[in-house]
């Protein structure tokens, strides 16, 4: 019994193993992709509360929302680090290309600019 309990053990060991290198695989497959939209904040997305929109962004922002992209009629929450929120900052209201990795209706944020 000894024999097939270490076989098992191997067995599930490599299974793990194999299961773990999958889900990493998956993980790095996701492609950066370059959003072109304006520069919103989660809480109004494409209405604002304010008739000054890059003032309504920062507001919202400072009161803990995050940085959107509307981007046609769907807004995308940014999750971006903080030399990117401050480029997002200067950018509120404004034309944006964001680069980064979407799932769903986040993008993870990898690059800032202002569109062309």
């Amino acid at each position: 019994m000894n024999g097939k309990t270490g076989i098992q053990k191997i067995t599930l060991a490599l299974a793990a193993l194999l299961l773990a290198g999958t889900c990493a695989i998956s993980a790095f497959a996701a492609k950066a992709e370059t959003f072109t939209g304006e520069v919103s904040d989660a809480m109004c997305g494409a209405k604002h509360g304010m008739s000054d929109k890059a003032a309504c962004t920062r507001a919202c922002v400072k009161k803990g929302s995050n940085y959107a992209l509307v981007v046609g009629d769907k807004v995308y929450t940014l999750q971006a680090d903080d030399a990117n929120k401050g480029k997002l900052d200067k950018l509120a209201g404004e034309q944006a290309k964001v680069t980064g990795t979407a799932s769903g209706d986040t993008i993870q944020v990898s690059k800032v600019m202002a569109a062309k």
